[in-house]
This record gives C-alpha cells, sequence and structure tokens, in this order.
C-alpha cells in the first residue's frame, strides 16, 4: 500500500491517526505503520480504509494517481523522478526493539525513487554546525546499516533520541562524530553496540527560512 497517499487521504478528511484508528477499530500504531510502509492493512481492512476515507482501493495501493487525487497529493514530474511529498517527523526514538517516528510536522517535497522509503527529519541542535544548522531538515533513506563515512540518524540506548552525526567504524568501535568542534566524538564499543540503532542515512539538508 502506498502509505503517503494513504496519509494525504487522511489529512483531506481532517482526521488524526487516532480518530482513523478509533473508526476503523485498531490502534494507532497500526494506522502509524501503513503510513510509513512498516506493513499494511489487510485485503479487508483495506476496503474499510477506503470506504472511510471516500477513495477506492486502487488509489490507496497506489494504482491509479490520475486526475484530481493526483493533483491533490503533489505528484509533479521533471523528467526524472516524481516530485513527491515525503512526511517530516520530529523524533526518532528506539523502544521495544523497532524505531518510532514521532512528532508530524506535515510534508516535504523531494524527488526520489521510492519515496515510502524516506523520511524529512527536523534537526535539533548545534552539534553538526557549520554545515547544518538547528532547524534544518535532513532527508533520510530509511536503511539499518550504514557505510564508514555516511551521515546518518543514529540511535543510541533502548529508548534513546535519534542524533545526525558522521558514522565511524574503528575497528570493533563505532564512532558518532559531530561537525561542531566543541562537541567531543561519542564511541561505542562491546556490548554497547547492542544498544545502537541506525535509522537511516541522511543523503540531503536543506535550510529552513
Amino acid at each position: 500500500m502506498n502509505g503517503i497517499q494513504l496519509k494525504e487521504c487522511r489529512k483531506a478528511k481532517g482526521m488524526s491517526q487516532a480518530t482513523l484508528s478509533r473508526l476503523l477499530g485498531v490502534t494507532q500504531q497500526a494506522v502509524g505503520k501503513w503510513e510509513t510502509g512498516r506493513s499494511n492493512p489487510d485485503p479487508e481492512m483495506l476496503v474499510r480504509l477506503a470506504e472511510v476515507l471516500g477513495t477506492t482501493t486502487d488509489y490507496l495501493l497506489g494504482l491509479h494517481t490520475g486526475g484530481a487525487e493526483a493533483e491533490q497529493a503533489g505528484r509533479r514530474f521533471f523528467g526524472g523522478y516524481a516530485e513527491c511529498p515525503i512526511p517530516v517527523i520530529g523524533t526518532v526514538r528506539a523502544g521495544y526493539g523497532a524505531l518510532a517516528f514521532e512528532e508530524d510536522y506535515g510534508t516535504e517535497y523531494a524527488r526520489v525513487k521510492d519515496p515510502q522509503n524516506y523520511f524529512y527529519l527536523v534537526v535539533k541542535g548545534d552539534s553538526m554546525e557549520p554545515r547544518i544548522s538547528d532547524g534544518d531538515l535532513a532527508l533520510v533513506h530509511r536503511q539499518s546499516t550504514l557505510d564508514s563515512g555516511d551521515l546518518g540518524v543514529i540511535v543510541y540506548g533502548d529508548e534513546g533520541e535519534g542524533t545526525l552525526k558522521k558514522y565511524i567504524q574503528r575497528g570493533n568501535a563505532v564512532v558518532l562524530h559531530p561537525f561542531n568542534t566543541n562537541y567531543e566524538d561519542k564511541i561505542i564499543r562491546g556490548e554497547e553496540l547492542n544498544q545502537l540503532y541506525i535509522a537511516g542515512k541522511v543523503v540531503e539538508t536543506k535550510t529552513k527560512w
């Protein structure tokens, strides 16, 4: 299912995730997973979703995006990939063995091949100055591994908050490197590595004015 189109339909109806979940008799977490592409509703639930949102199952599945619905969803084509709405989130946390994407800040557009595998993160703090500032948007590709030298969103600790840092592998340790020289490297080694979660790779940043 196309989670972005589901989210756009929900917002067009003026519904929150909590409202939609109550109407469907499911948890808000289930709706959140559908919208982020981490799971899909069964066929019966998909039909109910379409009915509640006043759309079609084909549209929710991404099989039909023509006409006014496509314009509403904001898809525009520039001779490469379509420019698609990507969810903007404020916080990435780890808990209960999974990553949670919290604080919905709407959408921002990006030209990517597989938009369901991306999210924007609002950068917090000045640890990546001068290259990346507080309030900037980081476009992140969802993935659970990074190569040494990649810029990534990493969560450390069972319920820690995600941080944007340069990821460096140094022997049997991982170094989380800030660009701001006022901050020190975070070195994670041994059993501590079991508490390190990778939310994704930063592929682009943009400044919000």
